[in-house]
């Protein structure tokens, strides 16, 4: 006879999954052992929620087949195309039934061990934690563009996150259910949640290599995650190219009298022809970033005006 899921668990993890079928069988094998020791070392209950992003592959059969070996504690929720990220663990907040929600990736660079450090600090009240990945895993450029961006986002937002590229992360329940009354349709989940906490803390975690696969997250993916943030979170940049915009203005004015002056006086010339062409493309490129700045904040209005779906759930396995 197989059990049903717990009603209301103590603890909720959710696991975005994208195309890691060459994986899961190791998150499983780790998973469930650390969690049912954690369940017995605590005396608290669990459950886990996947979220299959859409994948392409056969990790959505893999998932299938984990509910029925773990009903007891096992949750699938199958996404009809690929969203994101951020929508899965959207989604997972919507199906996550436990006290605590502890976010988690499905490649193994975060261990699944370090769940129980986590859980401590959400049992001792804090109703965020972050997490600082230690001795990181990743290439040298990885690690350079992350410290960059932790420190433009911090300067513009004001949202202080040491680490804002790990997935391991915790949250109470009613961070959870504000973040999920944000009907956005671009969020950046650890800085919307952490704007929420009372009680926040970061802790240290270790850090694996990829168990298998490649990275979900292109040079590209990276730079809109990070457009996202900021623009979700602050009208700085369009304050700082306001100032920007009225510097240049007043350095061109400038410029034009003391041209005006000195062709009456001396005549004239073409000798500085060129320098005004450099001048006059510079100011293209900065009229034309300002636009683009401007498009962003824009494209954010159209997207949630339009109210669509943030995502589209296919169907969820679990046993009732």
């Amino acid at each position: 006879m197989t059990a049903n899921l717990v009603a209301n668990p103590t603890l909720s993890i959710v696991i975005p999954v994208y195309n890691e079928e060459d994986g899961l069988k190791a998150l499983f094998d780790r998973l469930y052992p650390a969690l049912d020791t954690l369940a017995a070392k605590r005396k608290i209950t669990y459950e886990i929620v996947f979220v299959n992003d859409g994948s392409k592959d056969r990790s959505a059969g893999i998932l299938s087949r984990q509910v029925e070996l773990r009903p007891d504690v096992t949750r699938a929720v199958l996404f009809h195309s690929n969203f994101g990220q951020h929508m899965a663990i959207m989604a997972g907040f919507e199906y996550a039934k436990g006290e605590h929600i502890i976010t988690l990736d499905a490649d193994l660079q975060n261990p699944p061990e370090e769940i129980d450090a986590l859980t401590e600090q959400l049992l001792k009240g804090h109703d965020y934690v972050g997490t600082i990945r230690a001795d990181r895993r990743d290439s040298f450029f990885r690690k350079f563009a992350s410290r960059a961006m932790n420190r433009l986002r911090e300067n513009i937002t004001r949202i202080t996150m040491t680490d804002q590229g790990c997935m391991l992360r915790g949250y109470s329940r009613r961070i959870v259910d504000l973040v999920r009354q944000c009907d956005e349709s671009n969020t950046f989940i650890p800085a919307l949640a952490y704007t929420f906490s009372a009680n926040p803390v970061e802790i240290t975690v270790k850090h694996e290599e990829r168990f298998a696969g490649e990275s979900k997250y292109s040079l590209y993916q990276l730079i809109r995650l990070n457009f996202d943030l900021v623009t979700g979170f602050s009208v700085m940049p369009l304050q700082i190219f306001s100032i920007l915009g009225m510097l240049l203005s007043l350095a061109a004015g400038s410029l034009f009298a003391y041209l005006l002056v000195r062709r009456f006086l001396l005549g004239a010339e073409v000798e500085g022809v060129f320098t005004l062409f450099a001048l006059t493309f510079f100011l293209i490129g900065v009229m034309l970033f300002g636009l683009g700045l401007l498009g962003e904040y824009i494209g954010r209005i159209y997207q949630q005006i339009r109210k669509r779906p943030r995502y589209v759930v296919q169907t969820v396995l679990e046993k009732k």
